[in-house]
């Protein structure tokens, strides 16, 4: 395997771990453990890793992304020694995930000015309306590789655009339906448009959900938070969501998260240090599992 490796970045230069697997279509166990563990090889990590949780982990927290998606879109692997080209490629790489993130973060704006727009004789007077963009756009770490939408049957364009919506206590429910409506169009028509199938993922709600989700004693209420702390303000009303982030703090709520991550970061870290001292023929299943999401298991296997 490291031979094989070898000659083919010798041959092609540095490769993201996608471009690898595609090349050799060996198991992506062994290629990602051959590449970090080679002295031949150098593997370098691009981007951040951030907390995500998940129903199937103890404790519920890991990090974004997962050990396979980071080998196989944030990591490029290049020869020891040869650290220009490295450098070139790794270069190249980030100037695109940063551009997918922006164009993702563009979208997200448009259709928020379009909503804007169209319900501008309703929009309530005092304005108490946020949008915040969360997920992988936040951290500039969004990618556009192509994966199967389970509701149309069709490929959509990497990662999700995560659009929460909060209001006010005062803003009429009415509203709220209708805003939810719209937006729900908007999310069928960025889907099935040819020229996009990016998937729109959102909620709208109001304070006294927040409110509610800020209790923090359960898996959904522990998303919705986490969210809420990752996001930053797309669009509307800044002293709302200024609100929002001071009751993540006073409530103890960003503290608690930022715990989470840590231990999320060790649990990163005992995983590699698993699957690096596995034998790749004989991995169990569970081992296997550290490598990748529930929803990314049928993608990999």
């Amino acid at each position: 395997m490291e031979d094989k490796l070898y000659e083919l970045i010798e041959e092609k230069g540095p490769l993201t771990g996608s471009e690898i697997l595609d090349a050799l279509g060996e198991k992506p166990l062994a290629v990602w453990k051959t590449c970090l563990s080679s002295p031949r090889l150098e593997a370098r990590k691009l981007g951040r890793r951030y907390l995500r949780l998940d129903r199937k982990v103890e404790g519920f927290a890991r990090l974004s992304p997962s050990i396979l998606r980071e080998f196989m879109t944030y990591t490029i692997v290049g020869l020891r020694g040869k650290t220009e080209s490295l450098d070139r490629r790794a270069d190249a790489v980030t100037r695109h995930i940063l551009a997918v993130s922006s164009e993702k973060l563009a979208l997200a704006k448009r259709i928020v000015d379009d909503l804007r727009n169209k319900f501008a004789e309703h929009w309530p007077a005092e304005g108490r309306i946020c949008f915040i963009i969360a997920g992988d756009i936040v951290y500039d770490m969004a990618h556009d590789v192509p994966r199967p939408e389970t509701s149309i049957g069709e490929m959509v364009n990497g990662s999700d655009i995560d659009l929460v919506v909060v209001t006010g206590d005062r803003v009429p429910k009415q509203f709220l339906k209708d805003l939810d409506q719209a937006i729900y169009k908007e999310k069928y028509y960025t889907m099935i448009a040819p020229s996009l199938r990016e998937e729109l993922d959102y909620v709208v709600k109001d304070m006294d959900r927040v409110r509610e989700q800020l209790l923090f004693d359960n898996f959904k209420r522990m998303v919705a938070c986490k969210i809420l702390q990752e996001g930053k303000l797309l669009a509307g009303s800044q002293p709302l969501f200024e609100e929002i982030k001071a009751l993540l703090l006073s409530r103890g709520v960003t503290e608690r998260l930022r715990e989470m991550e840590e231990k999320a970061a060790e649990f990163r870290r005992k995983s590699e240090e698993c699957l690096l001292s596995s034998d790749p023929a004989q991995v169990s299943r569970d081992v296997l599992n550290l490598l990748y999401t529930t929803e990314e298991s049928e993608e990999f296997e």
